[in-house]
């Protein structure tokens, strides 16, 4: 599928040494490596990572990975990109607008991968209880063809120390792009990884193999 003009408007947004240090394409990665392959995205097992697949309920399909390792949660969604332009910019505004419509906050920040947005997002405790916020930061690296976003909660979002972690943890995501034509923003198709017994939500991935 050729890029259409209006696809080509937003330029990347992407740490300058991303081929180097990650989020990595798969053309990019240590083939020696020991990864988990959930299809779009392949993640490092590490002391401590618990790995949830999210599953669209009337599908059954995959549409997010959820890391949970040192305090802090990282949902990571692979998306299909256009060869020469970005997404991030675009999608960032789309993110604090929704925001914004739900009753939260959102401040845009610069951080370790580009721009990123800081957003308290109302959630409900309950009836008779006034509703809390939840504290998240929305990250996006737009790679070779993808675009691949990551939701930080948990301690990575407030703590500068656990964030450091977790943002270790968002690079060494490899995405696996493929070859099939997709139209940008479509989701790179996900799938429990070949490992996992039946339809698992959940997988401890422990050490390095």
């Amino acid at each position: 599928m050729s890029d259409s003009p209006e696809d080509l408007s937003q330029p990347k947004s992407a740490p300058d040494d991303r081929a180097i240090n990650g989020p990595f394409d798969v053309s990019e990665a240590n083939a020696v490596r020991p990864y988990v392959d959930l299809g779009g995205v392949k993640i490092v097992p590490r002391e401590g990572l618990h790995l949830r697949l999210e599953v669209e309920e009337g599908t059954k399909r995959v549409v997010a990975v959820g890391l949970d390792y040192a305090g802090s949660t990282l949902q990571v969604q692979p998306f299909a990109a256009p060869r020469s332009a970005g997404l991030w910019h675009e999608i960032r505004a789309q993110i604090a607008d929704q925001i914004r419509r739900q009753g939260g906050t959102t401040q845009e920040a610069n951080g370790p991968f580009g721009p990123e947005l800081l957003a308290e997002i109302p959630v409900s405790a309950g009836p008779g209880q006034p509703p809390t916020a939840r504290l998240a930061r929305f990250i996006g690296v737009d790679g070779p063809r993808w675009f691949l976003r990551g939701v930080i909660a948990g301690e990575g979002a407030v703590n500068p120390q656990a964030a450091a972690q977790i943002e270790d943890l968002f690079r060494s995501v490899v995405v696996v792009r493929g070859s099939t034509p997709m139209p940008p923003r479509d989701l790179i198709p996900l799938h429990v990884p070949a490992q996992a017994a039946g339809p698992a939500t959940g997988t401890q991935l422990n050490g390095a193999g």
